[in-house]
């Protein structure tokens, strides 16, 4: 089975397990070549170490009752993306309405801003630049098409 196969077969264990819970999603499945899975779950309102526990249990009985890996030797991990990973899914964007945003763009360029809005095509960014009575605040209309990485930005 070649490792696009194996995520393949896992993607689908996945669907199974999250179907008792649709408020959690599959972000990304990644299999290094030592057999160790690493899947990144998200959800519209977050997601509890103890959902990514108990969900791990689930995925891993799935993984070894189909001996997809002889001898039982393979590692599965389950968490959420953290703070530092780039949005990649749609749904991750619409979660993070009304947080701050990076948004690295294709061309090299990087904004900051507020992410205000999220459409099927594109997002809507507040950016402000200047001090006081230089401050210039826009909006932006960003298409996804022009974006490399958009990551969530913590302010205190």
């Amino acid at each position: 089975m070649t490792i696009d196969e194996q995520i393949q077969q896992i993607e689908q264990f996945l669907q199974q397990v999250l179907e008792a819970t649709p408020e959690y999603f599959c972000v990304s499945v990644k299999i290094k070549p030592t057999h160790n899975i690493k899947i990144y779950l998200d959800g519209d309102n977050g997601i509890t170490i103890e959902s990514c526990v108990k969900i791990n249990r689930q995925l891993y009985k799935l993984i070894e009752a189909l001996a997809m890996y002889p001898e039982g030797e393979f590692s599965l991990e389950v968490s959420s993306p953290g703070l530092g990973e780039p949005l990649k899914l749609h749904r991750q964007y619409t979660k993070n309405i009304g947080r701050f945003v990076e948004v690295a763009f294709t061309d090299g360029t990087v904004k900051e801003g507020k992410l205000l809005e999220v459409q099927e095509n594109d997002i809507l960014i507040e950016h402000s630049e200047g001090k006081g009575k230089k401050l210039v605040v826009q909006q932006i209309v960003v298409p996804f098409v022009n974006i490399k990485t958009t990551t969530v930005q913590v302010k205190f």
